[in-house]
Protein backbone atom coordinates (compact mmCIF):
# COMPACT_ATOMS: atom_id res chain seq x y z
CA UNK A 1 0.00 0.00 0.00
CA UNK A 2 1.29 3.43 -0.53
CA UNK A 3 1.57 5.72 1.99
CA UNK A 4 2.39 9.40 2.94
CA UNK A 5 5.28 9.83 5.51
CA UNK A 6 2.84 11.34 7.95
CA UNK A 7 0.39 8.64 7.71
CA UNK A 8 3.43 6.22 9.27
CA UNK A 9 1.95 6.51 12.84
CA UNK A 10 -1.10 5.06 11.93
CA UNK A 11 0.26 2.01 10.29
CA UNK A 12 2.68 0.68 12.71
CA UNK A 13 0.15 0.95 15.35
CA UNK A 14 -1.36 -1.94 12.92
CA UNK A 15 1.57 -4.31 13.52
CA UNK A 16 2.23 -3.50 9.62
CA UNK A 17 6.25 -5.83 9.30
CA UNK A 18 7.43 -4.99 6.17
CA UNK A 19 8.25 -1.09 4.66
CA UNK A 20 9.90 0.15 1.41
CA UNK A 21 11.59 3.53 2.01
CA UNK A 22 12.60 4.74 -1.17
CA UNK A 23 14.30 8.40 -2.65
CA UNK A 24 16.90 11.03 -1.81
CA UNK A 25 16.02 12.25 1.29
CA UNK A 26 17.97 10.37 3.86
CA UNK A 27 17.15 13.00 6.46
CA UNK A 28 13.47 12.02 6.15
CA UNK A 29 13.89 8.71 6.38
CA UNK A 30 15.96 8.79 9.21
CA UNK A 31 13.01 10.61 11.25
CA UNK A 32 10.57 8.16 9.98
CA UNK A 33 13.02 4.90 10.82
CA UNK A 34 13.12 6.94 14.44
CA UNK A 35 9.50 7.16 14.51
CA UNK A 36 8.77 3.36 14.49
CA UNK A 37 11.94 3.00 16.76
CA UNK A 38 9.79 5.24 19.58
CA UNK A 39 6.57 3.71 18.34
CA UNK A 40 7.36 0.14 19.49
CA UNK A 41 9.58 0.91 22.53
CA UNK A 42 13.09 -0.74 20.87
CA UNK A 43 16.74 0.35 20.35
CA UNK A 44 17.48 -2.68 18.74
CA UNK A 45 18.35 -2.55 14.96
CA UNK A 46 20.10 -4.53 13.10
CA UNK A 47 22.02 -2.96 9.26
CA UNK A 48 22.54 -5.14 6.39
CA UNK A 49 23.65 -4.73 3.07
CA UNK A 50 21.63 -6.75 0.34
CA UNK A 51 24.54 -8.62 -0.69
CA UNK A 52 25.37 -9.46 3.17
CA UNK A 53 21.92 -11.56 3.29
CA UNK A 54 22.43 -13.17 -0.52
CA UNK A 55 25.96 -14.04 0.60
CA UNK A 56 24.15 -16.13 3.54
CA UNK A 57 20.30 -16.63 2.60
CA UNK A 58 19.56 -20.00 3.63
CA UNK A 59 21.08 -19.11 7.62
CA UNK A 60 19.21 -15.27 7.62
CA UNK A 61 16.04 -16.76 6.50
CA UNK A 62 16.28 -19.50 8.62
CA UNK A 63 17.47 -17.28 11.99
CA UNK A 64 14.34 -15.10 11.13
CA UNK A 65 11.86 -18.33 11.07
CA UNK A 66 13.37 -19.32 14.36
CA UNK A 67 13.72 -16.31 16.24
CA UNK A 68 17.25 -17.54 17.57
CA UNK A 69 18.30 -14.19 16.10
CA UNK A 70 16.00 -12.39 17.69
CA UNK A 71 14.76 -12.34 21.78
CA UNK A 72 12.91 -9.23 21.97
CA UNK A 73 11.20 -6.34 19.22
CA UNK A 74 14.12 -5.70 16.21
CA UNK A 75 14.25 -3.75 13.22
CA UNK A 76 16.40 -4.39 10.18
CA UNK A 77 17.39 -2.00 7.65
CA UNK A 78 18.73 -3.45 4.28
CA UNK A 79 20.10 -0.58 2.01
CA UNK A 80 22.09 -0.70 -0.93
CA UNK A 81 18.94 -3.09 -2.46
CA UNK A 82 18.30 -3.93 -6.16
CA UNK A 83 14.58 -5.31 -7.34
CA UNK A 84 15.76 -8.83 -6.36
CA UNK A 85 15.07 -7.92 -2.77
CA UNK A 86 11.93 -8.49 -3.25
CA UNK A 87 12.31 -12.40 -2.92
CA UNK A 88 13.40 -11.76 0.43
CA UNK A 89 9.82 -10.58 1.11
CA UNK A 90 8.06 -12.99 -1.02
CA UNK A 91 10.16 -15.32 1.31
CA UNK A 92 9.47 -14.27 4.54
CA UNK A 93 6.34 -12.69 4.16
CA UNK A 94 4.36 -15.25 5.77
CA UNK A 95 6.13 -16.16 8.63
CA UNK A 96 5.75 -15.93 12.13
CA UNK A 97 7.52 -12.43 12.66
CA UNK A 98 5.61 -10.44 14.34
CA UNK A 99 8.65 -8.95 16.76
CA UNK A 100 10.25 -8.12 13.46
CA UNK A 101 9.95 -5.19 11.61
CA UNK A 102 12.10 -5.05 7.97
CA UNK A 103 12.42 -2.11 6.12
CA UNK A 104 14.07 -1.69 2.98
CA UNK A 105 15.94 1.69 1.65
CA UNK A 106 16.56 2.29 -1.43
CA UNK A 107 17.32 5.37 -4.10
CA UNK A 108 14.70 6.39 -6.26
CA UNK A 109 12.45 4.06 -8.16
CA UNK A 110 10.62 4.90 -11.57
CA UNK A 111 7.06 3.59 -11.93
CA UNK A 112 8.43 0.58 -13.97
CA UNK A 113 10.17 -1.14 -10.87
CA UNK A 114 8.74 -4.17 -9.81
CA UNK A 115 10.03 -3.74 -5.84
CA UNK A 116 8.40 -0.62 -5.95
CA UNK A 117 5.46 -1.74 -7.76
CA UNK A 118 4.77 -4.93 -5.71
CA UNK A 119 5.02 -2.88 -2.33
CA UNK A 120 2.19 -0.38 -3.69
CA UNK A 121 -0.07 -3.61 -4.49
CA UNK A 122 0.10 -5.95 -1.60
CA UNK A 123 -1.80 -5.11 1.32
CA UNK A 124 0.81 -6.49 4.11
CA UNK A 125 3.58 -4.31 2.57
CA UNK A 126 3.80 -0.32 2.82
CA UNK A 127 5.14 1.85 0.38
CA UNK A 128 6.70 5.18 1.01
CA UNK A 129 8.38 7.57 -0.77
CA UNK A 130 10.72 10.82 0.40
CA UNK A 131 11.16 13.17 -1.66
CA UNK A 132 13.73 15.57 -1.52
CA UNK A 133 12.76 18.87 0.85
CA UNK A 134 12.79 22.46 -0.91
CA UNK A 135 13.58 25.41 1.07
CA UNK A 136 9.52 25.78 1.77
CA UNK A 137 9.34 22.21 3.82
CA UNK A 138 12.84 23.29 5.52
CA UNK A 139 11.91 26.58 6.67
CA UNK A 140 8.44 25.16 8.27
CA UNK A 141 10.64 22.33 9.80
CA UNK A 142 12.57 25.33 11.36
CA UNK A 143 9.30 28.07 12.32
CA UNK A 144 7.94 24.57 14.17
CA UNK A 145 11.28 24.45 16.24
CA UNK A 146 11.31 28.07 17.03
CA UNK A 147 7.54 28.66 18.02
CA UNK A 148 7.35 25.39 20.58
CA UNK A 149 10.72 27.48 21.65
CA UNK A 150 9.38 30.75 21.95
CA UNK A 151 12.19 32.33 20.00
CA UNK A 152 11.17 35.16 17.81
CA UNK A 153 13.17 35.13 14.61
CA UNK A 154 13.17 37.57 11.68
CA UNK A 155 11.89 36.22 8.14
CA UNK A 156 15.12 37.34 6.98
CA UNK A 157 17.41 35.39 9.68
CA UNK A 158 14.58 31.69 8.72
CA UNK A 159 15.65 31.90 5.28
CA UNK A 160 19.66 32.39 5.59
CA UNK A 161 19.48 29.37 7.84
CA UNK A 162 17.16 27.22 5.14
CA UNK A 163 19.51 28.54 2.27
CA UNK A 164 22.52 27.68 4.27
CA UNK A 165 21.35 24.20 4.63
CA UNK A 166 20.91 23.46 0.44
CA UNK A 167 17.93 22.17 0.87
CA UNK A 168 19.21 19.25 2.99
CA UNK A 169 17.18 18.36 6.24
CA UNK A 170 20.20 16.56 7.78
CA UNK A 171 21.92 19.91 7.54
CA UNK A 172 19.14 21.81 9.52
CA UNK A 173 18.79 19.48 12.16
CA UNK A 174 22.21 19.93 12.45
CA UNK A 175 22.41 23.38 12.86
CA UNK A 176 18.80 23.29 15.23
CA UNK A 177 20.82 21.05 17.74
CA UNK A 178 23.51 24.03 17.93
CA UNK A 179 20.82 25.70 19.09
CA UNK A 180 19.01 23.31 21.47
CA UNK A 181 22.12 22.65 22.71
CA UNK A 182 22.82 26.36 23.39
CA UNK A 183 19.43 27.05 25.08
CA UNK A 184 19.65 24.14 27.88
CA UNK A 185 20.16 25.92 30.94
CA UNK A 186 19.38 29.42 28.99
CA UNK A 187 16.23 29.92 27.47
CA UNK A 188 16.51 32.45 25.40
CA UNK A 189 18.69 33.25 22.61
CA UNK A 190 19.01 36.71 20.49
CA UNK A 191 19.61 36.58 16.66
CA UNK A 192 22.71 37.58 16.77
CA UNK A 193 23.65 34.78 18.81
CA UNK A 194 22.14 32.14 16.20
CA UNK A 195 24.02 34.22 13.51
CA UNK A 196 27.21 33.49 15.77
CA UNK A 197 26.23 29.81 16.87
CA UNK A 198 25.23 28.93 13.29
CA UNK A 199 28.03 30.69 11.42
CA UNK A 200 25.17 32.21 9.06
CA UNK A 201 26.57 35.71 9.31
CA UNK A 202 30.11 33.99 7.93
CA UNK A 203 29.16 32.12 5.49
CA UNK A 204 27.24 34.21 4.04
CA UNK A 205 29.76 37.12 3.24
CA UNK A 206 31.40 33.74 1.73
CA UNK A 207 28.17 33.04 -0.13
CA UNK A 208 27.76 36.53 -1.24
CA UNK A 209 31.46 37.12 -2.54
CA UNK A 210 31.10 34.20 -4.55
CA UNK A 211 27.65 35.10 -6.17
CA UNK A 212 28.99 38.44 -6.75
CA UNK A 213 32.12 37.46 -8.57
CA UNK A 214 30.93 34.52 -10.38
CA UNK A 215 28.17 37.36 -11.50
CA UNK A 216 30.96 39.49 -12.79
CA UNK A 217 29.82 41.78 -10.31
CA UNK A 218 33.02 43.95 -9.82
CA UNK A 219 31.93 46.60 -7.70
CA UNK A 220 29.39 44.35 -4.97
CA UNK A 221 33.17 41.78 -5.24
CA UNK A 222 35.77 44.62 -3.82
CA UNK A 223 32.89 45.90 -1.07
CA UNK A 224 32.90 42.22 0.16
CA UNK A 225 36.28 41.75 -0.26
CA UNK A 226 37.00 45.19 1.79
CA UNK A 227 34.76 44.90 4.31
CA UNK A 228 36.06 41.77 5.59
CA UNK A 229 39.25 40.85 6.45
CA UNK A 230 38.84 37.14 5.63
CA UNK A 231 41.87 35.13 7.35
CA UNK A 232 44.29 31.96 5.95
CA UNK A 233 41.63 29.96 7.30
CA UNK A 234 39.00 31.37 5.50
CA UNK A 235 39.95 30.64 2.19
CA UNK A 236 39.71 26.84 1.48
CA UNK A 237 35.79 27.65 2.90
CA UNK A 238 35.26 30.45 0.26
CA UNK A 239 36.89 28.67 -2.19
CA UNK A 240 34.71 25.66 -1.37
CA UNK A 241 31.85 27.57 -2.32
CA UNK A 242 33.16 29.08 -5.10
CA UNK A 243 33.22 25.22 -6.37
CA UNK A 244 29.88 24.49 -5.03
CA UNK A 245 28.73 27.30 -6.89
CA UNK A 246 30.32 26.80 -10.22
CA UNK A 247 29.28 23.46 -10.32
CA UNK A 248 25.65 24.75 -10.21
CA UNK A 249 26.57 26.25 -12.82
CA UNK A 250 27.92 24.22 -15.29
CA UNK A 251 25.18 21.54 -14.52
CA UNK A 252 22.12 24.37 -15.49
CA UNK A 253 24.37 25.29 -18.51
CA UNK A 254 24.14 21.34 -19.84
CA UNK A 255 20.22 21.61 -19.16
CA UNK A 256 20.19 24.62 -20.82
CA UNK A 257 21.45 22.81 -23.82
CA UNK A 258 18.85 20.52 -23.79
CA UNK A 259 16.33 23.26 -24.95
CA UNK A 260 15.15 24.36 -21.86
CA UNK A 261 14.64 27.45 -20.78
CA UNK A 262 16.57 29.25 -17.91
CA UNK A 263 13.57 29.01 -15.90
CA UNK A 264 12.60 25.79 -16.62
CA UNK A 265 16.77 25.02 -15.57
CA UNK A 266 16.06 26.75 -12.50
CA UNK A 267 12.89 25.09 -11.76
CA UNK A 268 14.34 21.92 -12.30
CA UNK A 269 17.42 21.87 -10.63
CA UNK A 270 18.34 19.60 -7.49
CA UNK A 271 18.43 20.85 -4.59
CA UNK A 272 16.28 23.41 -4.96
CA UNK A 273 17.67 27.25 -5.51
CA UNK A 274 16.45 29.69 -3.37
CA UNK A 275 13.94 32.02 -4.58
CA UNK A 276 16.25 35.08 -4.13
CA UNK A 277 18.91 33.47 -5.76
CA UNK A 278 17.20 32.72 -8.97
CA UNK A 279 18.18 36.33 -10.45
CA UNK A 280 21.50 36.27 -9.61
CA UNK A 281 22.13 32.68 -10.94
CA UNK A 282 20.12 33.66 -14.06
CA UNK A 283 23.25 36.46 -14.12
CA UNK A 284 25.88 33.85 -13.57
CA UNK A 285 24.33 31.49 -16.68
CA UNK A 286 24.19 34.15 -19.13
CA UNK A 287 27.90 35.59 -17.70
CA UNK A 288 29.34 31.91 -18.54
CA UNK A 289 29.73 29.61 -21.67
CA UNK A 290 29.94 25.88 -20.80
CA UNK A 291 33.68 25.52 -21.71
CA UNK A 292 34.74 28.49 -19.56
CA UNK A 293 32.59 27.36 -16.22
CA UNK A 294 34.40 23.51 -17.08
CA UNK A 295 37.92 25.51 -17.00
CA UNK A 296 37.10 27.55 -14.12
CA UNK A 297 36.26 24.09 -11.93
CA UNK A 298 39.26 22.65 -12.78
CA UNK A 299 41.58 25.79 -12.30
CA UNK A 300 39.23 25.66 -8.82
CA UNK A 301 40.20 22.13 -7.76
CA UNK A 302 43.97 22.66 -8.12
CA UNK A 303 43.69 26.37 -6.56
CA UNK A 304 42.48 24.64 -3.64
CA UNK A 305 45.14 22.51 -3.00
CA UNK A 306 47.84 25.36 -3.92
CA UNK A 307 46.00 27.64 -0.80
CA UNK A 308 46.55 24.69 1.33
CA UNK A 309 49.79 23.88 0.65
CA UNK A 310 50.54 27.88 0.58
CA UNK A 311 49.14 28.81 3.71
CA UNK A 312 51.29 31.72 4.49
CA UNK A 313 49.98 33.16 0.72
CA UNK A 314 46.93 31.69 0.98
CA UNK A 315 45.01 35.12 0.77
CA UNK A 316 46.90 36.99 -2.07
CA UNK A 317 46.10 33.38 -4.05
CA UNK A 318 42.29 33.90 -3.27
CA UNK A 319 42.47 37.71 -3.97
CA UNK A 320 44.36 36.96 -7.39
CA UNK A 321 42.31 34.44 -8.41
CA UNK A 322 38.58 36.70 -7.76
CA UNK A 323 40.16 39.77 -9.23
CA UNK A 324 41.20 37.91 -12.21
CA UNK A 325 37.66 36.61 -12.35
CA UNK A 326 35.95 39.86 -11.92
CA UNK A 327 38.27 41.22 -14.92
CA UNK A 328 37.70 38.24 -17.40
CA UNK A 329 35.22 38.15 -20.14
CA UNK A 330 33.68 34.84 -20.32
Amino acid sequence: MILKPYQLSKIVEKNSNFFLFYGQNEGHKNEAIQQILNMDFTKNIFKYEEDEIFRNYNNFISEISNKSFFDDKKIIIISRVSEKIYSLIDDVMDKDIEDIKIIINSKPLDKKSKLRSNFEKEKKLVCVAFYDDNNTTLANLANKFFFENKIPISREVLNHLVERCRGDRINLKNEISKIETFLKGKGKISVDEILKLTNLAENYSFSELADACLSKNKKKTLLIINENNFSSEDCVAIIRIFLTKAKRIFALKNMERENMSIDECLSNYKPPIFWKDKEIVKQQINNWSLEKIHKLIIFINDLELLIKKNSLISVNLLNDFILNQIETNN
